[in-house]
């Protein structure tokens, strides 16, 4: 059986005009509407909030998204293996 190698790609972000970007480094969409799409990237979750918002090329095997509409805000939420400040510790001390 041949096994299929996905090559990483660095994690770049170019947004032109606050209207147009491309996305590379992208290995999953969480979700998408007009005014939020969510990516996970190697970074970690990338949310891209506006107007108008529309992902016209998405290809995951390359790892690249470009997308459209008028953008807001870029946020990125906590790296990706990373776990919410004080949850790992609240945990570890019930199992002691």
């Amino acid at each position: 059986m041949e096994e299929k190698v996905v090559e990483r790609r660095a994690h770049k972000l170019e947004l032109r005009a606050r209207n147009k970007g491309s996305i590379t480094g992208v290995s999953d969409v969480l979700c998408f509407d007009e005014e939020e799409i969510r990516l996970v990237t190697e970074l970690g979750i990338l949310s891209v909030k506006g107007k108008e918002l529309h992902v016209t090329r998405l290809d995951l095997e390359k790892q690249e998204v470009d997308i459209a509409g008028k953008v807001d805000s870029l946020i990125y939420d906590r790296a990706r293996g990373e776990s919410v400040q004080g949850k790992e510790g609240m945990i570890k001390r019930f199992f002691k």
